[in-house]
């Protein structure tokens, strides 16, 4: 069987900037570049050159920097456009010019003004003028899906005789369904003159949840190419997801008969990075990066996926880069997944001390949705008189006022009873609780990440904080629900640390034996 390698076209920095929001610094877009590089993608559309000095710059220098990777220029079909792309590209070691214009009728009529006549020789001129430049040339034909095929068709071939080498045919608003897309492709590669000597590349919406859906349907259709944004960002509700796509061909492989280069271990690292630097939360249930994907709270799941993982899922987490957290207990969860996660720390509880657990456990979960680690361990504390995490976050006081500096005075308690305190300073009140805490707990581990979530509204609202640590090359997790979100992030933070410091001593332990 062969296996066709079709390329990833990176937007995310254009298509998916253009998300109302998201704008990002051009030095952040230069790290986010080398970040995409790392993942592998093949091309990257770093911005549009032309709309500000800013952006220039960043194209100028992403192209200077990623030499092994193809950079493209992004232009409307107007000359001022493509000479900024042009210059913008010009220290890339491979680089392509985007040219588009609108091609259906609702478009020029309210938006162009101009007639399929006027179209057709604008897109002959500019792609000539981009051709006595650069070699590699993107023709986009704007609302491709809209547009009818004569003359799709007839478009095409007047831009593939001046020298474009890859016809892309977006559904720029998410309107097809995946066999009108697959025709579209099939269609123009079978009719336009000259159709058979070029690439294809598709660029789908999800206006109707329809992105990754026909973005495969256009590579059933001939489709070499498909452009893609990380997390899925992009214009109202966004563009095709590149996780979505890259582990659907990696999972189907055999049925789509197409693969893709991708890296996929920096699947999770890549999008976490474009969610943070854009300030672009994720969904709880998106597929492949969500923290659902890969999280059960039925028991019935739990059960089945503790005895084989393939019970219940289909992909592998870990091989993206994602933490293995596939356990989530709540009110669905039963003994096995509670007697499953002491055991990860190192804690064998049996008979009437679980039975104990399991009935205080049912209590939280009824008044909090989901019982965290922290919670749990207190209440195994409480049914064996020990206290098993090495350390208990007692008492946080925060000093806050006008002054640039705020002042944490935090304590906690260690297994042999004693009580601790420490003041530390920051920008923020958290920034001074978790270096108070750094001083308290000596754990060299790096304080990656921080998720803050509502979980009610009113007066009593509860806030819940997922703090991530990097430690010994491991990623750990710590979860806390409080009304106050300081004293909740100091908790997940106290939390993971403790993961950190057991999982070290059980790995000793096992090094040992």
């Amino acid at each position: 069987m062969t296996i066709r390698n079709i390329q990833i076209f990176d937007t995310t920095l254009r298509d998916g900037e253009q998300s109302p929001g998201a704008s990002i610094e051009p030095a952040q877009k230069i790290v986010l570049a080398r970040q995409l590089a790392r993942l592998g993608v093949d091309i990257i559309e770093p911005g549009f050159p032309v709309s500000s000095p800013g952006e220039f710059n960043a194209v100028q220098q992403i192209s200077r920097e990623l030499q092994g990777t193809e950079i493209v220029g992004f232009a409307r079909a107007v000359k001022g456009d493509i000479e900024s792309a042009i210059k913008a590209t010009q220290d890339a070691a491979r680089r392509r010019l985007h040219l588009f214009i609108s091609s259906s009728d609702i478009h020029l009529d309210f938006q162009l003004k101009k007639s399929r006549e006027d179209v057709i020789r604008i897109a002959r001129e500019m792609v000539a003028f981009g051709k006595a430049s650069v070699d590699e040339i993107e023709f986009s034909a704007m609302d491709s899906t809209r547009t009818g095929l004569e003359f799709v068709i007839e478009l095409v071939e007047a831009v593939i005789e001046e020298g474009a080498t890859v016809i892309n045919l977006p559904d720029t608003l998410g309107i097809a369904l995946p066999e009108e897309y697959e025709a579209l492709f099939r269609n123009v590669r079978a009719q336009a003159r000259g159709g058979d000597k070029v690439r294809y590349s598709a660029h789908c919406h999800n206006d109707l949840g329809l992105a990754v859906a026909n973005s495969l349907a256009a590579i059933r259709g001939g489709a070499t190419q498909i452009e893609v944004t990380v997390n899925g960002i992009g214009e109202r509700a966004g563009n095709c997801s590149l996780e979505e796509l890259v582990m659907a061909m990696e999972t189907r492989k055999e049925a789509l008969q197409a693969g893709t280069g991708i890296n996929t271990s920096e699947i999770y690292a890549t999008s976490r990075m474009v969610s943070r630097t854009m300030h672009f939360p994720i969904a709880y249930n998106k597929p492949i990066v969500g923290r659902n994907a890969f999280q059960h709270e039925s028991g019935i799941h739990q059960d089945g996926l503790l005895k084989n993982r393939n019970t219940y899922e289909i992909m592998d987490p870990e091989a993206m880069g994602i933490p293995r957290s596939m356990i989530i207990l709540g009110k669905h969860s039963g003994r096995h997944a509670i007697k499953h996660r002491m055991s990860e720390y190192g804690i064998e509880v049996s008979g009437e001390q679980l039975e104990t657990v399991y009935t205080r456990f049912k209590d939280v979960a009824d008044e909090k949705k989901i019982v965290t680690d922290d919670e749990l361990l207190r209440l195994v504390g409480e049914a064996t008189a020990t206290q098993h995490d090495p350390y208990v976050l007692t008492d946080v006081q925060v000093k806050t006022g006008p002054a640039e500096v705020c002042t944490a005075q935090v304590t906690v308690r260690t297994q042999d009873g004693a009580a601790h305190s420490r003041t530390g300073e920051g920008t923020g009140p958290l920034e001074a609780v978790i270096r108070s805490i750094q001083e308290l707990i000596p754990v060299a581990a790096q304080f990656e990440d921080l998720e803050l979530h509502s979980l009610s509204t009113g007066e009593d609202a509860h806030g819940e904080a997922v703090v991530s640590i990097l430690h010994e090359q491991a990623r750990h997790q710590g979860t806390a629900i409080h009304k106050d979100i300081i004293l909740a992030a100091a908790t997940a933070y106290v939390a993971a640390c403790n993961q950190a410091l057991l999982s070290s001593a059980r790995k000793r332990q096992q090094q040992q034996a």
